[in-house]
């Protein structure tokens, strides 16, 4: 435990570090995907969320269930005072629920729904790095037919031989669920 725990205070100061200079760096790269990413796995596969949206990352805690939600929404938990929602990523992506593990930690995030910003808890297997990735190597999402929606790609990042889906965390958590949870 105490080795997950020192690198979740890793992966918080890298992200801490990359923000910082996400921030400054983001005047010459208005339009652009590229910067950096926080980068994590569900499964086998890996994503990437841009690192201005991650608030910080905690182990796994106790989530207080909330009736009547969707079996994605987890519940809510206390954090420091602040009741945040929480959402299991894998099974937001149809993804069969796993065992917590010392691995599993949620991700704080911050997204804006309606003029209002809110922080939500995603539920990831574990997390990895923090990666810069460069506008050449992200394209866009693959085209399906019109049954499959990808609109919460941003695109699909080539890292060597992987491929890391990049992932716009506002449309992922887009819904009337998150809503309701942020009125309560």
């Amino acid at each position: 435990m105490v080795e997950t725990s020192s690198k979740t205070e890793q992966l918080n100061n890298a992200v801490a570090v990359a923000q910082t200079q996400s921030t400054q760096d983001s005047s010459t790269a208005t339009e652009s995907r590229e910067g950096k990413y926080l980068t994590f796995a569900l499964g086998a596969e890996e994503y990437g969320l841009e690192i201005l949206t991650v608030r910080e990352i905690i182990g796994y805690m106790d989530i207080t269930a909330v009736p009547q939600t969707p079996g994605h929404v987890k519940g809510v938990i206390n954090l420091r005072g602040q009741v945040i929602p929480v959402i299991d990523l894998r099974m937001k992506f149809g993804m069969d629920e796993v065992e917590v593990t010392e691995q599993t930690c949620i991700i704080v995030v911050e997204t804006e729904l309606e003029s209002r910003t809110f922080q939500t808890g995603i539920v990831v297997d574990h997390v990895s790095e923090v990666l810069d990735i460069q506008a050449d190597q992200i394209e866009d999402a693959p085209q399906f037919d019109s049954s499959v929606n990808t609109n919460f790609i941003l695109g699909m990042g080539k890292i060597g031989e992987s491929v890391k889906i990049l992932l716009d965390i506002g449309r992922v958590l887009a819904g009337d669920e998150l809503a309701a949870l942020g009125n309560a």
